[in-house]
């Protein structure tokens, strides 16, 4: 399979060190909320997000989430995994994510707390890379984010032994009603799943231009806690 006419030419912005935060923790939530539709914006770029979403409804493909990151980690051996998992929120003290402590991921993070996320907004053809250490949540923050799911999505978590192989997707739904009569009412916390906390290091701020000259900014945390702020060659 030959992919090297799929080509784009990426004209919807432009990125200056004028126009960038101090804080690259504040710039993320700026362009999130851009990538949203939440934050003020040009008549022009809202045209083409319109366009943009349009198009991906006649085709019927459904936009990703906004919150939607790549999530690397790194096991014990040197050998990397990649999966999607949805941003919950962003604080002072980085990037909040939740998932199954048992899981590959969970125990990843267990042998080796490096980790990266990406997020990519195709309709505003912008990127952000992030890494840095990962720790997690306070078991208190963790229930409380897990009360406010979906009683579905709560049994799930109880009755998914995540990456765990199976016999078939029966044996799943099977468990989940098990479960469901378990718990009539109120469904507590899995002792195995709660929250991480991605605390970065580094935050590239990647935008589209044409003719691959793209717009590249990295902040890097120095010893002092202050951020050095440099582009980078396309």
């Amino acid at each position: 399979m030959n992919l090297g006419d799929f080509r784009e030419d990426y004209r919807r912005g432009a990125l200056d060190r004028a126009a960038l935060d101090a804080n690259p923790l504040a710039q993320f939530e700026t362009w999130f909320r851009a990538a949203a539709g939440e934050s003020s914006q040009s008549r022009w770029r809202k045209i083409g997000i319109a366009l943009y979403k349009l198009w991906s409804a006649v085709c019927n493909h459904r936009p990703a989430d906004t919150n939607a990151m790549t999530l690397a980690t790194v096991d014990q051996n040197g050998k990397p995994s990649t999966r999607t998992v949805l941003l919950k929120s962003v604080d002072e003290r980085g990037f909040v994510f939740f998932t199954n402590y048992d899981s590959r991921k969970g125990r990843e993070l267990a042998e080796n707390p490096s980790a990266a996320l990406t997020f990519f907004w195709p309709e505003l053809e912008r990127q952000v890379c992030v890494a840095g250490s990962v720790t997690k949540l306070p078991a208190a923050e963790s229930e409380a984010y897990f009360k406010s799911r979906p009683r579905g999505s709560q049994i799930g978590a109880w009755a998914s032994n995540q990456s765990e192989a199976i016999p078939d997707r029966a044996m799943l739904e099977a468990k989940w009603r098990e479960l469901e009569k378990k718990f009539p009412g109120e469904i507590p916390l899995p002792p195995n799943w709660g929250g991480f906390v991605l605390r970065p290091e580094r935050i590239e701020f990647w935008q589209g231009r044409p003719s691959r000259l793209h717009d590249r900014f990295s902040y890097a945390r120095q010893t002092d806690g202050a951020w050095k702020i440099e582009r980078l060659a396309p």
